[in-house]
């Protein structure tokens, strides 16, 4: 990476034995323009293309209440102002549950944004947004996201960049009833994705494509009668109780002060009715 600020702080976290390791194949059904998506590499890989006429995307099969779910990603290069490639967790119905990551591409030079939000009952508002210390167009990396029944930690190649964790003293509202499906796409956003809407998508460099690959789940499946099966005795189920040490809440905060460019806990001109009560500092 070239950059020793990285080196100190950045480092893998910790993993447990996995439930599976992903084969788009088998684990994933293709949903949307399907002429658009391909399996590769024995199904270790897939690729998810952007044109005028259509994008495309995929879901998991199985749905998962709580898990750790790992994906590797290369971000469609050069020029991709106006398009989203997505990459996130989602349960169905009006009063839905969602943790996301979502990629907005710039013009060809300039980085990408990295998009989270966690919605829970329909209500989202809870976005934060930074750069990456990499280019995500040369090559892959891994993004996961561990959710447990006490925190949500959104991760770049084993960093942590976010943490959302479960507030019930306060009454935050958190994804936990819900199981739900692992989601990616490629779209176009160009209302909004790049500079506020401000630059639009140039369909003379289309198609537009993002790699994925090492699809990767430590999970409880929801079973068909509504209740989920056992986590795993062997070991794997650590993800349950997993969280923020203090390395890695160095790591977490490196981030946060160098590379986030937006926090909704600190848009009071946005929520002039006041800031959502986890962005209370209880310390």
């Amino acid at each position: 990476m070239g950059c020793s600020q990285i080196l100190i702080f950045v480092s893998i976290l910790s993993c447990s034995s996995l439930v599976f390791a992903g084969d788009f194949r088998k684990d994933v059904d293709i949903i949307w323009g399907s002429d658009k998506a391909k399996i590769l590499e024995n199904g270790q890989a897939i690729t998810l293309s952007l044109d005028k006429v259509s994008g495309s995307g995929f879901q998991s099969k199985d749905q998962f209440l709580f898990g750790k779910i790992s994906m590797e990603l290369k971000l469609v290069p050069g020029n991709s102002a106006g398009t989203v490639t997505s990459y996130y967790l989602a349960s169905i119905g009006a009063m839905w549950d969602e943790i996301d990551f979502e990629f907005l591409g710039n013009l060809s030079g300039d980085p990408y944004t990295v998009h989270t939000n966690v919605i829970t009952r329909g209500k989202g508002d809870r976005e934060q947004q930074f750069r990456l210390w990499f280019d995500p167009t040369i090559d892959f990396h891994t993004y996961s996201i561990l959710w447990n029944p006490k925190t949500i930690i959104f991760s770049v190649d084993g960093t942590p960049i976010r943490e959302f964790k479960n507030m019930k003293p306060m009454n935050v509202s958190y994804p936990e009833k819900q199981a739900m499906r692992v989601h990616s796409s490629l779209w176009n956003g160009d209302d909004w994705a790049t500079r506020g809407g401000a630059v639009k998508t140039d369909w003379s460099k289309a198609p537009f494509t993002a790699f994925y690959r090492n699809y990767e789940v430590q999970d409880c499946v929801w079973s068909a009668s509504g209740a989920n099966v056992s986590c795993g005795g062997d070991g794997s189920s650590s993800w349950l109780n997993e969280g923020i040490d203090e390395n890695s809440m160095k790591r977490l905060k490196w981030v946060q002060s160098n590379f986030m460019i937006y926090d909704y806990c600190n848009d009071a001109k946005r929520f002039r009715m006041g800031l959502a009560s986890e962005c209370i500092d209880m310390n």
